[in-house]
């Protein structure tokens, strides 16, 4: 997918001169811009600290934006709380506490839908398309599931809306390099089924490999930006960030 085959309408998420932080003037993202098209795969890799994390957390309103614009879909985001979002058409993955351990699988992809129970049905064939084993296990405690058990959860949690794009935080963390690889073909999965993904990753190599585009965020700034192929041939890239970035091949 390439950027010539797309117009203006089909953007989807567009970031332009984002300042935003959690503390009183302490800005985290120093004039990030972003943008994503219809079933794209963004990734957005860079050192820690660079802002990544909170760069999804601007998108999904939960820190506060001091300038600049966000749009969905071509309207403004800034300022709307979660549950807006949702009905907008956002979903967010965080990192870590991303599903309810007390409640059953088939619990949680329904607490997913509480804005609209009525579609659960559809939904759940949609989401046991990608992960065909969850259909299977709908009754186990979110609790007793490995990390990446919990992880493909959460994603079928965030998906049961139907988003118009999908926010994913480090998916790949703290699990095995088996779940890591996993991982990474679910997340591929679900953009190929037409969601368009934003993805913020550590494993930077594996990030670039299955996205379509990337950036660089550095010191809460895109310092690069081009397609997931370009960034792993390009020389800045690479001595700059991949070489203390994402060692995995």
């Amino acid at each position: 997918m390439t950027a010539d085959t797309f117009d203006s309408r089909d953007v989807v998420v567009e970031m332009t001169d984002v300042h935003a932080g959690y503390l009183p003037g302490v800005n985290i993202l120093n004039g990030a811009n972003l943008i994503a098209r219809k079933g794209e795969l963004i990734g957005i890799i860079g050192p820690n600290g660079a802002g990544k994390s909170t760069l999804l957390k601007a998108i999904f309103g939960m820190v506060q934006v001091r300038g600049g614009e966000i749009t969905v879909n071509g309207e403004s985001i800034v300022g709307l709380k979660a549950d807006k979002l949702v009905r907008r058409g956002v979903a967010f993955v965080p990192q870590t506490n991303n599903v309810f351990p007390s409640l059953t699988i088939e619990e949680n992809l329904q607490m997913g839908l509480y804005q609209n129970p009525k579609i659960y049905t559809e939904r759940l064939e949609f989401v046991s398309s990608i992960f065909a084993e969850l259909g299977t296990r709908l009754k186990q405690r979110a609790g007793s599931l490995s990390g990446g058990e919990r992880q493909m959860v959460a994603m079928s949690r965030a998906l049961m809306m139907d988003p118009s794009v999908l926010l994913l935080d480090e998916p790949s963390a703290g699990l095995s390099p088996v779940r890591q690889d996993d991982a990474f073909i679910r997340v591929s999965d679900i953009n190929k089924a037409g969601v368009t993904t934003i993805m913020v990753e550590q494993n930077a190599r594996r990030c670039l490999q299955i996205c379509d585009r990337g950036y660089v965020l550095d010191q809460g700034r895109d310092a690069h930006e081009g397609t997931g192929r370009d960034l792993l041939n390009d020389p800045k890239v690479i001595g700059l960030y991949l070489g203390t970035l994402g060692d995995a091949a």
